[in-house]
């Protein structure tokens, strides 16, 4: 059984940090490209960030140079490094795991952004 488990989400201010991760299991983990997507208030899913099998690593404008994503195959984990966070970074957060066809999405865990 595949399951992506998100963690780390939680209320911050403006400007603060957070980091976030998703722990895999039942898959070959290295194989997988992994990105982390979020759905804002009254809004589409967004990619936010992706790394590939081999770490390359691609951002939305939006989050560039504040977001950073990693991963470390051998906890099967991987993060989102969230610096000086907005408002308008509040969402769900979603991890996402793709090998060819096989694809996989996490429950999702929320970050608001607040004073």
């Amino acid at each position: 059984q595949v399951q992506l488990v998100e963690s780390g989400g939680g209320l911050v201010q403006p400007g603060g940090s957070l980091r976030l991760s998703c722990a895999a299991s039942g898959i070959r983990f290295s194989r997988y490209t992994m990105n982390w997507h979020r759905q804002g208030p009254g809004k589409q899913r967004e990619l936010v960030a992706t790394i590939t099998s081999s770490g390359f690593t691609n951002y939305v404008d939006s989050v560039k140079g504040r977001f950073t994503i990693s991963r470390d195959n051998a906890k099967n984990t991987v993060y989102l490094q969230m610096n000086s966070l907005k408002p308008e970074d509040t969402a769900v957060y979603y991890c996402y795991a793709r090998w060819g066809i096989e694809t996989y999405w996490g429950q999702g865990t929320q970050v608001t952004v607040s004073s």
